[in-house]
């Protein structure tokens, strides 16, 4: 990268780049694998934050497709040498038993001001297993997928030229959910956060929806509610000393987490502090919407404890629980303005937002806990993974028949 992203470059500065670098190459990816592979864009899935079967091991980018080998991505700009090749033999000396026949790994590093270069390529390739291949997406790499996957130039690495970046492959997405006609609608940054471009293409292309019918103020009949929290939020604050260190952890958690559900078909509604409110089912019911929720959940489980791992890493006192804690409730929601007149800004109310914050509320560090309705829509096999609660008491609603799914935490106090 140009000299801003050199290893001597402002750490918080690096950490905003790393995460802006990992979302335009996770759609460069799945551009790639799409175009090279004649697949459908909903047929590639990837995930950022997957928990590699290690202690403290996670993948920046896993990329999954029909009939192909899955292969992993990881963005290194900034790393000092040695601590590159710490985190990689960490990940990656092993096959992981987590993501298993891995073929390669896709390490888009800065290759400008490293004159040792050629000895970081080699101690790289030496880390990894035999069987994992490395390719190396350096400045003039990436600008070329840049170029060739969105038709604009990258940028000096400077904050407002990575924001004007990111205004303009948000025009060019919008174009491709809606085409020429809808180019000027103020719905267009709203719409784009909450659903992201292919989902919005997909409402466009099936319901021929324009952008002032995607989400207008209504009732949404079996819509599935996600709330998801950080767990020792509060723990984690007190002891941070640097308030950078915790942005910068809330920003990885929000933009891993906008990611995780957009790209189950979800609508991101909103966070609050460090809860997450997702939907499923909105605005229309999809063929396995419901499974998605779940498998959107598993997601969201890996990227709290990858969150809660890096930020321990950067504080003295040890956190004795990290991770996440979801609530999923289904049932009747309505959308509601927050302005007369104005379709930008959307808030949700309903009796499943209320239960699903009560089983939110319930559910223990790298737990799942559901409601009965939704757990009935669940196909067997899933079922069979949760176990029955006792009936919860819940303030202003009710005994709740709820059901909990319990995943072994990737939390580590220990690691590089």
């Amino acid at each position: 990268m140009p000299d801003s992203a050199k290893p001597s470059a402002p750490i918080h500065f690096l950490r905003q780049l790393r995460l802006f670098l990992e979302e335009l190459c996770c759609e460069i990816a799945r551009f790639q694998v799409v175009g090279h592979h004649g697949l459908g864009a909903e047929a590639v899935t990837v995930a950022r934050e997957v928990d590699l079967g290690v202690p403290g091991a996670f993948a920046d980018v896993v990329v999954r497709a029909p009939g192909r080998p899955p292969f992993f991505l990881e963005v290194k700009v900034g790393y000092a040498a040695d601590r590159m090749v710490e985190h990689f033999a960490r990940k990656y000396q092993a096959p992981s038993p987590a993501v298993p026949g891995a073929d390669r790994v896709i390490v888009v590093v800065d290759r400008a001001g490293r004159p040792d270069f050629p000895e970081l390529e080699a101690r790289l390739r030496k880390a990894a297993h035999r069987g994992l291949a490395l390719e190396f997406w350096d400045e003039e790499r990436l600008r070329a997928l840049v170029t060739q996957c969105f038709g604009v130039g990258l940028p000096a690495m400077t904050d407002e030229a990575l924001a004007d970046l990111r205004n303009a492959i948000d025009d060019i997405k919008w174009r491709w959910a809606f085409g020429e006609r809808h180019v000027e609608s103020p719905l267009k940054t709203s719409l784009l956060w909450h659903f992201g471009y292919s989902r919005l293409l997909q409402l466009h292309k099936v319901h021929g929806f324009s952008p002032e019918q995607i989400l207008p103020p209504r009732r949404f009949r079996n819509a599935v509610v996600l709330l998801a929290d950080l767990s020792s939020f509060s723990s984690f604050v007190r002891d941070t000393r640097d308030d950078e260190v915790m942005r910068d952890a809330l920003t990885t958690f929000y933009s891993g987490s906008r990611y995780a559900v957009i790209n189950t078909g979800g609508m991101v509604s909103q966070f609050v502090g460090d809860e997450l409110l997702a939907l499923f089912g909105v605005p229309d019911v999809q063929d396995g919407y419901a499974l998605r929720a779940l498998e959107c959940a598993r997601s969201l489980l890996h990227i709290g404890s990858s969150v809660s791992n890096r930020w321990q890493r950067e504080i003295d006192r040890v956190q004795p629980a990290g991770g996440v804690h979801i609530g999923i409730a289904m049932g009747d929601i309505q959308s509601v303005l927050y302005r007369p007149f104005c379709r930008s800004h959307v808030g949700v109310v309903g009796d499943a937002v209320n239960v699903g914050a009560r089983l939110l509320a319930q559910a223990a560090t790298n737990q799942i806990v559901v409601s009965n309705t939704y757990f009935r829509t669940l196909p067997d096999r899933e079922q069979a993974a949760f176990q029955e609660l006792e009936p919860l008491e819940a303030k202003n609603v009710g005994l709740i028949k709820a059901w909990k799914l319990v995943q072994q935490s990737s939390y580590s106090t220990r690691g590089a």
